[in-house]
Protein backbone atom coordinates (compact mmCIF):
# COMPACT_ATOMS: atom_id res chain seq x y z
CA UNK A 1 0.00 0.00 0.00
CA UNK A 2 1.67 3.16 -1.19
CA UNK A 3 1.87 6.00 1.29
CA UNK A 4 1.31 9.75 0.69
CA UNK A 5 4.44 11.67 1.84
CA UNK A 6 3.83 14.87 3.77
CA UNK A 7 5.02 17.35 0.80
CA UNK A 8 2.56 15.14 -1.43
CA UNK A 9 -0.28 15.99 1.26
CA UNK A 10 0.87 19.33 0.85
CA UNK A 11 0.34 19.40 -2.88
CA UNK A 12 -2.89 18.13 -2.61
CA UNK A 13 -4.07 21.07 -0.62
CA UNK A 14 -2.79 23.95 -2.83
CA UNK A 15 -4.58 26.08 -4.87
CA UNK A 16 -3.86 26.92 -8.78
CA UNK A 17 -0.92 28.88 -8.87
CA UNK A 18 -3.25 31.64 -10.72
CA UNK A 19 -6.94 31.54 -10.39
CA UNK A 20 -8.97 29.15 -12.25
CA UNK A 21 -10.73 30.78 -15.15
CA UNK A 22 -12.73 29.37 -18.63
CA UNK A 23 -14.11 32.46 -20.18
CA UNK A 24 -11.63 35.82 -20.88
CA UNK A 25 -12.97 39.64 -19.83
CA UNK A 26 -13.87 40.00 -23.59
CA UNK A 27 -16.48 36.82 -23.57
CA UNK A 28 -14.24 34.84 -25.65
CA UNK A 29 -13.04 31.09 -24.74
CA UNK A 30 -10.29 30.82 -22.62
CA UNK A 31 -9.94 26.99 -22.79
CA UNK A 32 -10.56 24.17 -20.21
CA UNK A 33 -8.79 24.05 -16.97
CA UNK A 34 -7.33 20.88 -16.00
CA UNK A 35 -9.12 19.15 -13.71
CA UNK A 36 -12.22 20.97 -14.35
CA UNK A 37 -15.14 20.25 -16.61
CA UNK A 38 -16.97 23.17 -17.97
CA UNK A 39 -20.63 23.26 -17.32
CA UNK A 40 -23.53 22.41 -19.29
CA UNK A 41 -25.23 24.42 -21.66
CA UNK A 42 -28.33 24.74 -20.56
CA UNK A 43 -27.46 25.44 -16.45
CA UNK A 44 -25.22 28.54 -17.88
CA UNK A 45 -28.59 29.92 -19.94
CA UNK A 46 -30.34 29.12 -16.92
CA UNK A 47 -27.46 30.99 -14.89
CA UNK A 48 -27.77 33.85 -17.24
CA UNK A 49 -31.51 34.45 -16.39
CA UNK A 50 -30.74 34.01 -12.86
CA UNK A 51 -27.61 37.02 -12.92
CA UNK A 52 -30.15 39.19 -15.19
CA UNK A 53 -32.82 38.56 -12.72
CA UNK A 54 -30.34 39.29 -9.71
CA UNK A 55 -28.77 42.26 -10.51
CA UNK A 56 -32.14 44.21 -11.61
CA UNK A 57 -33.19 42.77 -7.71
CA UNK A 58 -30.13 44.56 -6.78
CA UNK A 59 -30.62 47.62 -8.56
CA UNK A 60 -34.42 47.99 -6.85
CA UNK A 61 -33.14 46.97 -3.55
CA UNK A 62 -30.75 50.04 -3.65
CA UNK A 63 -33.49 52.03 -4.73
CA UNK A 64 -35.60 51.08 -1.83
CA UNK A 65 -33.34 52.43 -0.01
CA UNK A 66 -33.08 55.63 -1.04
CA UNK A 67 -37.10 55.55 -0.68
CA UNK A 68 -37.24 55.27 2.23
CA UNK A 69 -38.31 51.37 2.46
CA UNK A 70 -35.23 49.67 3.50
CA UNK A 71 -33.59 50.91 6.33
CA UNK A 72 -30.08 49.94 4.63
CA UNK A 73 -28.91 47.57 2.01
CA UNK A 74 -25.52 46.14 0.55
CA UNK A 75 -25.49 45.71 -2.99
CA UNK A 76 -23.66 42.73 -4.68
CA UNK A 77 -23.60 44.69 -8.28
CA UNK A 78 -20.67 42.86 -9.97
CA UNK A 79 -20.01 39.74 -7.84
CA UNK A 80 -23.59 37.71 -9.67
CA UNK A 81 -21.52 35.35 -10.77
CA UNK A 82 -20.34 34.06 -7.40
CA UNK A 83 -24.26 34.79 -5.74
CA UNK A 84 -25.49 32.44 -8.86
CA UNK A 85 -22.69 29.81 -8.96
CA UNK A 86 -23.02 29.57 -5.13
CA UNK A 87 -27.09 28.38 -5.68
CA UNK A 88 -26.29 26.42 -8.30
CA UNK A 89 -23.50 24.19 -7.30
CA UNK A 90 -26.35 22.92 -4.63
CA UNK A 91 -29.22 20.47 -4.06
CA UNK A 92 -32.02 21.97 -2.14
CA UNK A 93 -31.45 19.57 0.86
CA UNK A 94 -27.98 21.39 0.91
CA UNK A 95 -27.61 24.41 3.55
CA UNK A 96 -26.62 27.81 2.52
CA UNK A 97 -25.11 29.95 5.33
CA UNK A 98 -24.67 33.94 3.63
CA UNK A 99 -23.63 37.21 4.79
CA UNK A 100 -25.45 40.09 4.59
CA UNK A 101 -24.29 40.79 1.30
CA UNK A 102 -25.81 37.82 -0.18
CA UNK A 103 -29.35 39.03 -1.26
CA UNK A 104 -28.73 37.78 -4.88
CA UNK A 105 -27.93 34.40 -3.93
CA UNK A 106 -31.06 33.64 -1.88
CA UNK A 107 -33.68 35.21 -4.40
CA UNK A 108 -31.89 33.19 -7.06
CA UNK A 109 -32.48 29.62 -4.82
CA UNK A 110 -36.24 30.23 -5.12
CA UNK A 111 -36.81 32.47 -1.31
CA UNK A 112 -39.70 35.69 -1.41
CA UNK A 113 -37.50 38.73 -2.00
CA UNK A 114 -39.78 40.57 0.16
CA UNK A 115 -38.80 37.98 3.30
CA UNK A 116 -35.29 38.05 2.29
CA UNK A 117 -35.38 41.96 2.47
CA UNK A 118 -37.37 42.06 5.55
CA UNK A 119 -33.95 42.04 8.13
CA UNK A 120 -32.48 45.06 5.74
CA UNK A 121 -36.15 46.38 6.81
CA UNK A 122 -35.41 46.60 10.27
CA UNK A 123 -37.10 43.83 11.30
CA UNK A 124 -36.17 41.69 14.50
CA UNK A 125 -36.02 38.60 12.57
CA UNK A 126 -34.64 37.56 9.10
CA UNK A 127 -37.93 37.01 7.94
CA UNK A 128 -37.96 33.45 6.57
CA UNK A 129 -37.60 30.46 7.72
CA UNK A 130 -34.29 28.85 8.20
CA UNK A 131 -35.06 25.40 8.37
CA UNK A 132 -37.57 25.28 5.87
CA UNK A 133 -35.35 27.11 3.25
CA UNK A 134 -32.62 25.36 4.65
CA UNK A 135 -30.62 28.97 4.52
CA UNK A 136 -29.02 30.43 7.61
CA UNK A 137 -29.97 33.98 8.51
CA UNK A 138 -28.08 36.65 6.81
CA UNK A 139 -25.18 37.40 9.17
CA UNK A 140 -24.24 40.68 9.78
CA UNK A 141 -21.37 40.22 12.44
CA UNK A 142 -18.36 38.99 10.37
CA UNK A 143 -17.52 35.00 9.91
CA UNK A 144 -19.73 33.98 12.71
CA UNK A 145 -21.58 32.10 10.90
CA UNK A 146 -18.67 30.08 9.23
CA UNK A 147 -18.24 28.32 12.45
CA UNK A 148 -22.13 27.32 12.57
CA UNK A 149 -22.08 26.33 9.27
CA UNK A 150 -19.40 23.20 10.17
CA UNK A 151 -20.95 22.85 13.36
CA UNK A 152 -24.27 22.27 10.90
CA UNK A 153 -22.23 19.79 8.37
CA UNK A 154 -21.14 17.70 11.73
CA UNK A 155 -24.58 17.68 12.54
CA UNK A 156 -26.17 16.54 9.18
CA UNK A 157 -22.85 14.18 8.75
CA UNK A 158 -23.78 12.20 12.53
CA UNK A 159 -27.84 12.12 11.50
CA UNK A 160 -26.38 10.32 8.11
CA UNK A 161 -27.48 12.44 6.18
CA UNK A 162 -25.12 13.35 2.67
CA UNK A 163 -25.70 17.01 2.58
CA UNK A 164 -23.06 19.73 2.07
CA UNK A 165 -23.12 22.86 3.95
CA UNK A 166 -21.42 26.09 1.61
CA UNK A 167 -20.44 29.36 4.12
CA UNK A 168 -20.19 32.67 2.22
CA UNK A 169 -17.74 34.92 3.64
CA UNK A 170 -16.10 38.35 2.52
CA UNK A 171 -12.57 38.82 2.56
CA UNK A 172 -12.60 41.09 5.39
CA UNK A 173 -14.12 38.22 7.05
CA UNK A 174 -10.79 36.23 6.73
CA UNK A 175 -9.56 38.57 9.47
CA UNK A 176 -12.15 36.99 12.49
CA UNK A 177 -10.67 34.73 14.80
CA UNK A 178 -13.88 32.66 13.72
CA UNK A 179 -13.31 32.16 10.00
CA UNK A 180 -9.89 30.79 11.54
CA UNK A 181 -11.73 28.65 14.37
CA UNK A 182 -13.91 27.27 11.51
CA UNK A 183 -11.33 26.04 9.35
CA UNK A 184 -9.38 24.22 11.99
CA UNK A 185 -12.69 23.03 13.42
CA UNK A 186 -13.86 21.72 9.59
CA UNK A 187 -9.99 20.40 8.95
CA UNK A 188 -9.92 18.29 12.29
CA UNK A 189 -13.73 17.06 12.10
CA UNK A 190 -13.24 16.58 7.99
CA UNK A 191 -16.75 18.26 7.68
CA UNK A 192 -18.33 18.16 4.30
CA UNK A 193 -18.05 22.31 4.24
CA UNK A 194 -17.49 24.46 1.32
CA UNK A 195 -16.15 28.09 2.59
CA UNK A 196 -16.74 30.21 -0.55
CA UNK A 197 -14.74 33.38 0.16
CA UNK A 198 -15.94 36.37 -2.33
CA UNK A 199 -12.43 38.42 -2.34
CA UNK A 200 -13.82 42.17 -3.56
CA UNK A 201 -10.97 43.78 -2.52
CA UNK A 202 -12.32 45.98 -0.05
CA UNK A 203 -13.55 45.75 3.83
CA UNK A 204 -15.54 48.74 3.54
CA UNK A 205 -12.55 51.04 3.16
CA UNK A 206 -9.65 48.52 4.02
CA UNK A 207 -7.91 47.24 0.59
CA UNK A 208 -7.09 43.85 0.71
CA UNK A 209 -3.24 44.46 1.06
CA UNK A 210 -3.61 46.00 4.43
CA UNK A 211 -5.80 43.15 5.46
CA UNK A 212 -3.52 40.14 4.84
CA UNK A 213 0.21 39.62 3.48
CA UNK A 214 -0.50 35.82 1.74
CA UNK A 215 -0.17 35.92 -1.66
CA UNK A 216 -3.87 34.73 -1.80
CA UNK A 217 -6.99 33.94 0.33
CA UNK A 218 -7.15 30.67 -0.86
CA UNK A 219 -4.20 29.45 0.69
CA UNK A 220 -4.95 30.11 4.22
CA UNK A 221 -6.53 26.90 4.18
CA UNK A 222 -3.90 24.71 3.66
CA UNK A 223 -2.30 25.61 7.26
CA UNK A 224 -5.87 23.65 8.74
CA UNK A 225 -5.25 20.75 6.28
CA UNK A 226 -8.35 22.00 3.82
CA UNK A 227 -7.93 21.77 0.08
CA UNK A 228 -8.41 25.16 -1.80
CA UNK A 229 -8.48 26.80 -4.79
CA UNK A 230 -8.88 30.44 -6.11
CA UNK A 231 -10.87 31.63 -8.99
CA UNK A 232 -11.52 33.86 -11.52
CA UNK A 233 -14.93 35.37 -9.50
CA UNK A 234 -16.52 37.31 -12.68
CA UNK A 235 -16.30 33.81 -15.27
CA UNK A 236 -19.40 32.39 -14.37
CA UNK A 237 -18.15 29.78 -15.91
CA UNK A 238 -14.81 28.78 -13.78
CA UNK A 239 -16.84 29.88 -10.78
CA UNK A 240 -19.87 27.32 -11.18
CA UNK A 241 -17.34 24.62 -11.93
CA UNK A 242 -14.73 24.71 -9.03
CA UNK A 243 -17.59 24.92 -6.71
CA UNK A 244 -19.33 21.92 -8.09
CA UNK A 245 -15.78 20.38 -7.92
CA UNK A 246 -15.54 21.34 -4.06
CA UNK A 247 -19.34 20.21 -3.44
CA UNK A 248 -18.31 17.12 -4.74
CA UNK A 249 -15.08 17.05 -2.97
CA UNK A 250 -16.96 17.47 0.08
CA UNK A 251 -20.17 15.45 0.00
CA UNK A 252 -18.07 12.49 -1.30
CA UNK A 253 -16.48 12.52 1.60
CA UNK A 254 -13.11 13.84 1.21
CA UNK A 255 -13.70 16.77 3.78
CA UNK A 256 -13.76 20.60 3.63
CA UNK A 257 -12.70 22.84 0.99
CA UNK A 258 -11.43 26.71 0.64
CA UNK A 259 -12.10 28.13 -3.07
CA UNK A 260 -11.70 32.04 -3.14
CA UNK A 261 -13.01 33.91 -5.88
CA UNK A 262 -11.52 37.26 -7.08
CA UNK A 263 -14.37 39.72 -7.97
CA UNK A 264 -15.18 43.22 -7.06
CA UNK A 265 -17.75 45.41 -4.97
CA UNK A 266 -19.04 47.80 -8.19
CA UNK A 267 -20.90 50.37 -5.56
CA UNK A 268 -20.05 51.39 -2.17
CA UNK A 269 -20.28 49.51 0.80
CA UNK A 270 -23.95 50.24 1.46
CA UNK A 271 -25.84 53.10 0.89
CA UNK A 272 -23.84 54.86 3.90
CA UNK A 273 -20.80 54.56 2.13
CA UNK A 274 -18.78 57.15 0.13
CA UNK A 275 -16.52 54.33 -2.02
CA UNK A 276 -15.20 57.52 -3.76
CA UNK A 277 -13.37 58.08 -0.43
CA UNK A 278 -11.16 55.40 -0.94
CA UNK A 279 -10.67 54.44 -4.44
CA UNK A 280 -10.23 55.47 -7.68
CA UNK A 281 -12.06 56.19 -10.54
CA UNK A 282 -10.01 54.33 -12.99
CA UNK A 283 -9.96 51.33 -10.73
CA UNK A 284 -13.40 50.76 -11.02
CA UNK A 285 -13.87 51.06 -14.78
CA UNK A 286 -11.15 48.43 -15.18
CA UNK A 287 -13.65 46.32 -13.12
CA UNK A 288 -16.15 47.18 -14.70
CA UNK A 289 -14.56 46.21 -18.00
CA UNK A 290 -14.63 42.60 -16.46
CA UNK A 291 -18.84 42.53 -15.41
CA UNK A 292 -19.47 39.30 -15.12
CA UNK A 293 -23.04 39.80 -16.26
CA UNK A 294 -21.98 40.93 -19.98
CA UNK A 295 -18.90 38.94 -20.09
CA UNK A 296 -21.19 35.55 -19.83
CA UNK A 297 -23.53 37.02 -22.16
CA UNK A 298 -21.12 37.63 -24.60
CA UNK A 299 -19.99 34.11 -24.46
CA UNK A 300 -22.97 32.39 -25.04
CA UNK A 301 -24.21 34.66 -27.78
CA UNK A 302 -20.81 33.77 -29.56
CA UNK A 303 -21.70 29.69 -28.86
CA UNK A 304 -25.21 30.40 -30.41
CA UNK A 305 -26.58 29.68 -26.77
CA UNK A 306 -28.40 33.15 -26.46
CA UNK A 307 -30.62 34.40 -29.31
CA UNK A 308 -31.45 38.36 -29.09
CA UNK A 309 -35.07 37.16 -27.95
CA UNK A 310 -33.61 35.58 -25.11
CA UNK A 311 -32.17 38.55 -23.87
CA UNK A 312 -34.86 40.45 -24.39
CA UNK A 313 -37.47 38.02 -22.69
CA UNK A 314 -34.77 37.64 -19.50
CA UNK A 315 -34.95 41.51 -19.11
CA UNK A 316 -38.33 41.44 -19.21
CA UNK A 317 -38.87 38.98 -16.84
CA UNK A 318 -36.47 41.23 -14.09
CA UNK A 319 -38.29 44.31 -14.49
CA UNK A 320 -41.49 42.48 -13.90
CA UNK A 321 -40.07 40.79 -11.25
CA UNK A 322 -38.69 44.45 -9.82
CA UNK A 323 -42.18 45.88 -10.67
CA UNK A 324 -44.00 43.43 -7.89
CA UNK A 325 -40.93 44.12 -5.39
CA UNK A 326 -41.62 47.64 -5.36
CA UNK A 327 -45.73 47.39 -5.38
CA UNK A 328 -44.96 44.75 -2.10
CA UNK A 329 -42.39 46.92 -0.46
CA UNK A 330 -44.54 49.92 -1.32
CA UNK A 331 -46.95 48.70 1.56
CA UNK A 332 -46.74 49.43 5.18
CA UNK A 333 -45.51 46.15 7.53
CA UNK A 334 -47.91 46.04 9.97
CA UNK A 335 -46.20 45.84 12.88
CA UNK A 336 -47.54 44.73 16.59
CA UNK A 337 -45.09 46.30 19.08
CA UNK A 338 -46.10 43.28 21.86
CA UNK A 339 -44.34 40.90 19.71
CA UNK A 340 -41.08 42.23 22.15
CA UNK A 341 -42.26 40.23 24.72
CA UNK A 342 -43.32 36.63 22.54
CA UNK A 343 -39.92 35.40 22.21
CA UNK A 344 -37.57 36.27 24.81
CA UNK A 345 -38.15 33.30 27.41
CA UNK A 346 -40.82 30.12 26.94
CA UNK A 347 -41.94 31.36 29.61
CA UNK A 348 -42.25 35.41 30.46
CA UNK A 349 -41.07 36.73 33.57
CA UNK A 350 -42.77 38.99 36.13
CA UNK A 351 -40.73 41.98 34.74
CA UNK A 352 -42.05 41.34 31.28
CA UNK A 353 -45.03 41.26 31.89
CA UNK A 354 -44.97 43.91 34.44
CA UNK A 355 -43.34 46.01 30.96
CA UNK A 356 -45.98 44.55 28.60
CA UNK A 357 -48.74 45.67 30.76
CA UNK A 358 -47.15 49.29 31.37
CA UNK A 359 -46.61 49.47 27.14
CA UNK A 360 -50.66 48.62 26.74
CA UNK A 361 -51.97 51.04 29.62
CA UNK A 362 -49.68 53.55 27.12
CA UNK A 363 -51.15 52.27 24.05
CA UNK A 364 -54.42 51.26 24.76
CA UNK A 365 -55.70 53.56 27.47
CA UNK A 366 -58.20 51.66 30.09
CA UNK A 367 -56.82 48.31 28.82
CA UNK A 368 -54.59 45.82 31.36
Amino acid sequence: MSVRTPHQEVEGLLPSAVPVRFVAEDGSDAGTPAGYRAPEDGTLVEAYRRMVLGRRFDRQATALTKQGRLAVYPSSRGQEACQIAGVLALREDDWLFPTYRDSVALVARGMDPVEVLTLLRGGWHCGYDPAAARVAPQCTPLATQTIHAVGMADALRRKGEDGVVMAFVGDGGTSEGDFHEALNYAGVLRAPVVFFVQNNKYAISVPLAKQTAAPALAYKGVGYGVRSEQVDGNDLLAVLSVLTAAVEHARSGGGPFLVEAHTYRMDSHTNADDASRYREDEEVARWEAADPLARLETHLRGRGLLSEEDVASAREAAEEYAARLRDRMAADPEADPFELFDHVFAEPTPQLREQRALLASEMLPGED
